[in-house]
């Protein structure tokens, strides 16, 4: 199945249904009296967020939905039903923004959630609703209000706990297909990913779920690539896995650009606590290694993240020998049980003055 991670969709709630214009017409009942009924309200537009999906693939096919129209009150003080919902389903993490590409409608995240868009025209009013003491039977009935006519832009961010990041060919899908069952595609030459991929990492007793992402380039948030749109992809995450390529020319420089791409992307990923490791440690000597390891350091100094410290030093790893892989996941596991807890955590309530 394709990926597909944004989509632009046309919807249209439905119109009410108009009232009606009845009278009670019965043998040997003299004054019968109005009773058309009210038309039934339109069907709302609703985004559903449903489990098992994990694309965006099937609004490649389907761009319009429109709900449908209520019925018309009929006769005998009969209201008309409401029209049916048009349901779009979409999978865990999809957000919902308005056509400027900017406000946010809806932000679904967990299956079950569901979110109006569009709301139905109210139905018409019949007859019966307009009679009063002085005009005893009127012949005047409403329409049913319009619906609404909007477009829909959806994004789908992958919700996982900890996101893979690097250059091209650092290493991440081999260390993805390693930890957990994933199998995405590997290879020896740049930009093998080009799409993100979810593996279930097994750490100790618990789980976790790590998204891999295709390579970031310098000059990335500028279209060069890939392009950095697929960071969204690990703005929910609790983590983010840099790894550094130890076979590299420069690993201190590696490091520089990829942070760089972060902070240019924005949306609060260069805040997000990091786990560094060196990879390909196999494939060195250990002079070598030993100078990336402190060309890194350096860097880790100065680009990190403020929460990194002083003292950060980067772990090392193999993928290929199974080396380093165990230390990793737990120190990635326990920086998103610290982050997910500092997100539940209450705001500290301001300070009261008082004289």
């Amino acid at each position: 199945m394709k990926f597909l991670d944004q989509a632009k969709v046309y919807v249209r709630s439905g119109d009410g249904g108009a009232g009606c214009v009845s009278f009670r017409r019965e043998k040997f009942i003299e004054f019968g009296g109005p009773d058309g009924g009210d038309g039934g309200r339109g069907g709302d537009v609703v985004v559903e967020c449903a489990s098992g999906l994990n694309t965006l693939i099937d609004f490649r096919y389907q761009q319009h939905f429109k709900a449908k129209t209520g019925m018309h009150g009929m006769g005998k003080n009969r209201a008309g039903g409401r029209g049916a919902d048009a349901v779009l389903k979409v999978p865990e993490g999809t957000q919902v923004f308005d056509e400027d590409g900017e406000t946010l409608l809806a932000d679904l995240t967990h299956a079950g959630e569901r979110a109006i868009i569009a709301r139905g025209g109210n139905g018409g009013f019949g007859n019966l609703h307009f009679t009063t003491s002085t005009n005893r039977a009127p012949r005047r009935a409403n329409p049913g209000a319009p619906g609404v006519e909007r477009t829909l832009i959806l994004r789908l961010k992958l919700i996982a706990d900890a996101g893979l990041i690097g250059l091209p060919n650092a290493g991440k899908s081999t260390l993805l297909a390693a930890v957990s069952s994933a199998r995405p595609k590997v290879a020896d030459y740049p930009f093998t990913t080009l799409h993100p991929g979810l593996g279930v990492a097994g750490v100790d007793d618990a789980e976790m779920v790590v998204a891999d992402i295709p390579g970031l380039i310098e000059n990335a948030h500028q279209g060069q690539g890939l392009g950095d749109r697929f960071l969204g992809h690990v703005e929910r995450c609790g983590a983010l896995v840099h790894l550094v390529d130890a076979t590299g020319a420069h690993a201190g420089a590696a490091y520089r650009v990829v942070r760089h791409e972060l902070s240019a992307y924005g949306g609060g990923l260069a805040e997000k606590p990091e786990i560094v490791a060196l990879s390909k440690i196999d494939a060195v000597d250990e002079a070598t290694l030993k100078t990336q390891r402190e060309r890194l350091k350096r860097a880790m100094r100065r680009y990190g993240p403020p929460s990194a410290g002083r003292r950060a030093a980067p772990l090392e790893i193999s993928a290929v020998a199974g080396r380093g892989a165990k230390e990793l996941l737990r120190a990635a596991l326990a920086a998103v049980v610290a982050s997910r807890a500092a997100e539940k955590a209450p705001a500290q309530p301001a300070p009261v003055w008082a004289p």
